[in-house]
């Protein structure tokens, strides 16, 4: 008996003590070879010999960008695809800006739990648990608010002056799952009938909300 709770023990923390988000890496680095046609959970390195102070750089948040759109937020991600070094780091950032009334709509990161630092503004974030309480709090410039892993969650520029965020994941490519977008432009689209008993609202609702978004060819 003694043997056998040894072995849990050490099973326990071999899985739970290393429960990252991402595969811990084996090298000192692997920068992504984002042109290579091989599929694995992640990307091959390039050849070291290949690598360059590029390979870590972004400067895709020195500027604010301006939401053009018709929620009143843009996303600039900083995951791997973006930065080929962070493949196998098991980190990635995004800068979120927002036009005053704007909204970052109810969505999940699959992979990774995200933390938010307000740059400018001010806003309304929350999320809901899995029992379907709403967490949520007004936060403002110099504040944080974390959003867990998997969690349904949003936020909105309350404010009458544009806003912005940076936000930090614990994965190198988080994903992303857009609560309306996911249900309602899927392809190849889900049934109406679906749709319609899910929401309680009629087929000719659900066929004006695919509509209106449907991806822009």
């Amino acid at each position: 008996m003694g043997a056998f709770r040894s072995i849990f023990l050490i099973t326990f923390a071999l899985v739970f003590g290393s429960s990252y988000a991402d595969p811990d890496l084996l090298q000192d680095i692997c920068v992504a070879d984002l042109s290579s046609g091989v599929k694995m959970n992640g990307f091959p390195c390039k050849n070291p010999k290949t690598i360059g102070a590029d390979d870590f750089f972004f400067a895709g948040f020195a500027q604010p960008s301006i939401p053009n759109n018709t929620v009143g937020s843009l996303v600039t991600a900083a995951n791997v695809e973006k930065i080929p070094g962070l493949n196998t780091l098991g980190v990635s950032m995004s800068r979120i800006d927002y036009a005053p009334g704007g909204v970052n709509p109810p969505h999940t990161h699959p992979r990774a739990t995200e933390i938010v630092f307000v740059l400018e503004g001010e806003l309304e974030v929350g999320f809901l648990t899995t029992s379907n309480k709403l967490i949520s709090k007004v936060i403002k410039k110099g504040e944080i608010f974390v959003f867990p892993k998997g969690l349904v969650h949003f936020q909105k520029n309350i404010g009458w002056t544009p806003a912005a965020v940076v936000t930090a994941f614990n994965s190198q490519f988080p994903g992303t799952q857009s609560i309306a977008a996911t249900l309602f432009a899927a392809s190849p689209t889900i049934l109406n009938d679906v749709l319609s008993k899910a929401f309680q609202i009629n087929t000719s609702e659900v066929e004006k909300i695919k509509l209106k978004l449907k991806p822009k060819k």
